[in-house]
């Protein structure tokens, strides 16, 4: 099923102000911030039957749908077509004003459009308060940046407006002329508490929004759109496609969308638009993931750069389920274990001894009750193995028991006393007092504390561990505890991207409270990134001994 439509029923094309739209966009904006900055646009047949469906008009002349969600993959230029509708709605004629007999004009500086016989007329929308959303703080979205370029780059027809007044956080609209009023970026700290008479609201990458303060700030700016009624209100949800249990907005318009279809809802006023590439692809099939690629890219497809895209698909860095998300557009769950199976067990190295003497880099998380505690350590060369690991006993042995903290210290003095420990990451959650004590008896430029509960750093040394056990470039002792605990790691979802833009996860347990452990993944991770760092430094080299008389100096 490459295709998702639902429309309301009496649906009809030739009905909608999306044509006036496509002519208007055309003529008066321009491609924002990448490849094609500052091109005139030209909309291909699959983009202009959506925005003739998401202006369609019941037969008085009022809109149809107050929620309109268009989901394509990654690349399809749906910001840009939200920042095209967000220019239309602020300034353009995107409310009905009559019908045509034929041959009427709408004409507004050097663009006119002459209607039809029975097509629906135009006008603005007086005192138009537009908002688009974004999800991370401090930054407009990709739909305000390109609707800043177009109010301002010198290309962009626009940005000649007299009066306008264009910034990066807000934009007021030319006073007297048509469409005049205000467009706001907005992010969860400001929807969430600004009251707002929105004429319109852009939703961009709804897939996102499931952090509680996304879910409210969502919630927020769509009760707001049912304040005006001649405004007409209504929301634009671009996205990829969802990670099914997430709980986010995404999810949940996909949902109604299913009940809509099945007659359970008939009075939502919803249009939902989603293509997808087949589910059961075989990856590692360059010619069948190519053309599941054009199924879900459409008539895009033709722009995009699929030999690109096939390699993406194929790269063992890229989970498979989020290549199937982001890039064939499916709704499957985001990749549930952090490592597919059999990733950790083909990097043991059984045979492997570190010697005394030899220099290593720790990693330690910690408990004290309920969850294990772990001290794992690695070599230069990427070699990981256990110093210590102290787990809970299953069954009556385990009621009331406590990780035996001497036996940790003692752990702690037996690394240091036996290798040459360059540097050592200690969560010092649970363990403060102790971090102290390790710091002052071994230096504290080697313990050094590293909080596990910091998103942004955690991601990338999870991301670095990932891509070392997927390329083997590391090697670990075959451990059982170890193996087990990295079996239970499950990527949890981050707000975070990579230097690419690609999204980056963090680790969790399969369920909050749930008994399987993951403790020694994440020493594991502690350890290789202050391997990683120590290498960076020059920790690693062999200590110069200096002779007498030089110390002595």
């Amino acid at each position: 099923m490459p295709r998702e439509l639902v429309r309301a029923p009496g649906h009809d094309r030739d009905r909608s102000l999306g044509w006036l739209g496509i002519a208007w966009m055309e003529h008066f904006t321009r491609h924002g911030p990448g490849d094609v900055q500052g091109e005139r646009v030209r909309h291909d047949l699959e983009l202009s039957a959506f925005l003739a469906d998401a202006y369609a008009l019941d037969p008085a002349g009022r809109r149809l749908y107050d929620s309109v969600y268009f989901s394509r993959p990654k690349g399809r230029d749906k910001s840009g077509t939200a920042a095209r509708v967000v220019l239309f709605e602020a300034l353009g004629p995107c409310r009905f004003a009559g019908w045509a007999e034929g041959g009427e004009r709408f004409a507004w500086r050097d663009f006119a459009y002459t209607y039809r016989p029975g097509e629906p007329m135009g006008r603005p929308v007086r005192s138009s308060f537009v908002r688009c959303l974004a999800t991370e703080e401090g930054q407009t979205g990709n739909v305000y940046d390109a609707v800043y370029f177009n109010l301002t780059d010198q290309a962009a027809p626009l940005s000649e407006l007299a009066g306008l007044d264009a910034g990066m956080t807000r934009t007021y609209l030319p006073g007297g002329r048509p469409g005049s009023g205000e467009v706001r970026p907005s992010t969860a700290s400001s929807a969430s508490k600004e009251g707002g008479l929105e004429s319109f609201a852009v939703f961009d990458e709804p897939h996102l929004y499931r952090l509680p303060e996304l879910v409210r700030m969502y919630a927020t700016v769509r009760r707001n759109l049912a304040k005006r009624r001649a405004a007409e209100p209504w929301s634009l949800e671009v996205s990829t496609m969802y990670a099914p249990g997430e709980g986010s907005a995404a999810e949940a318009t996909h949902a109604l969308a299913k009940l809509i279809a099945q007659g359970k809802a008939a009075s939502a006023r919803l249009l939902f638009d989603h293509r997808q590439g087949p589910a059961d692809v075989d990856l590692n099939d360059a010619v069948a993931l190519r053309a599941a690629l054009e199924e879900a890219y459409g008539d895009f497809a033709a722009v995009m750069d699929l030999d690109r895209l096939v390699s993406e698909g194929q790269d063992p860095r890229n989970l498979p389920e989020d290549v199937k998300r982001y890039f064939l557009n499916l709704a499957i769950p985001s990749a549930g274990r952090f490592l597919e199976p059999g990733r950790w067990a083909a990097c043991a190295d059984l045979d492997r001894l570190v010697g005394d003497g030899a220099a290593v880099a720790l990693g330690f998380d910690g408990s004290l009750r309920q969850d294990a505690t772990a001290l794992r350590a690695c070599t230069a060369d990427g070699h990981l193995f256990t110093v210590g690991i102290w787990e809970r006993p299953e069954g009556p042995a385990g009621e009331g028991w406590e990780v035996p903290v001497g036996e940790v210290d003692a752990a702690v003095a037996m690394a240091f006393a036996r290798w040459r420990v360059v540097r050592a990451y200690f969560d010092p959650a649970w363990y403060g007092a102790w971090l102290a004590t390790w710091a002052a008896r071994h230096g504290d430029d080697k313990v050094i504390a590293w909080w596990t509960n910091r998103d942004t750093p955690m991601a990338r040394a999870l991301a670095s561990i990932r891509t070392a056990i997927v390329q083997r470039e590391l090697t670990q002792d075959g451990d059982p505890v170890a193996a087990r605990h990295w079996a239970n790691a499950h990527a949890r979802p981050s707000r975070m991207k990579d230097d690419e833009g690609r999204p980056m996860v963090l680790v969790g347990k399969d369920r909050p409270g749930s008994p399987r452990k993951i403790d020694v993944a994440m020493a594991d991770t502690l350890a290789f990134e202050a391997r990683n760092d120590a290498l960076a430094a020059g920790e690693f080299a062999e200590p110069v001994e200096q002779p007498f008389f030089a110390a002595w100096r």
